[in-house]
């Protein structure tokens, strides 16, 4: 099997959820909690490119810091990137890698197909 790896906040329900739900599957991923252990904009950019979205589509939007750092969904790519390697509760959690894939956990099912 691939290696699997999830960037997980194990405050975070949905986090979790995927979390179980890997292991029920028989897969032991490496956990990352990337609240601590903060991706670089090196590592944010190579999620992006995995998931195949946009900055923003990746940013927990509803965050105070996300409106304390004056950020909006029109921000550029690069403001939004280095926001997040500065503030990783910006990053939507959990996100599941494979070598060449990912998918956020929102519902956790979705990381399923990536397996």
């Amino acid at each position: 099997m691939t290696d699997v790896t999830i960037w997980h906040n194990p405050r975070c329900s949905k986090s979790r959820q995927t979390l179980a739900l890997l292991e029920e599957k028989g897969v032991a991923p490496t956990v990352r909690k990337y609240l601590e252990d903060a991706p670089t904009e090196t590592e944010i950019r190579g999620a992006l490119a995995a998931l195949g979205l946009k900055a923003v589509d990746m940013m927990r939007t509803k965050e105070a810091e996300f409106k304390d750092q004056d950020l909006s969904r029109d921000s550029s790519e690069d403001l939004l990137i280095a926001a997040m390697a500065r503030t990783p509760k910006l990053i939507e959690r959990p996100i599941v890698f494979t070598d060449t894939r990912a998918r956020i956990g929102r519902p956790p099912e979705a990381v399923l197909d990536i397996l």
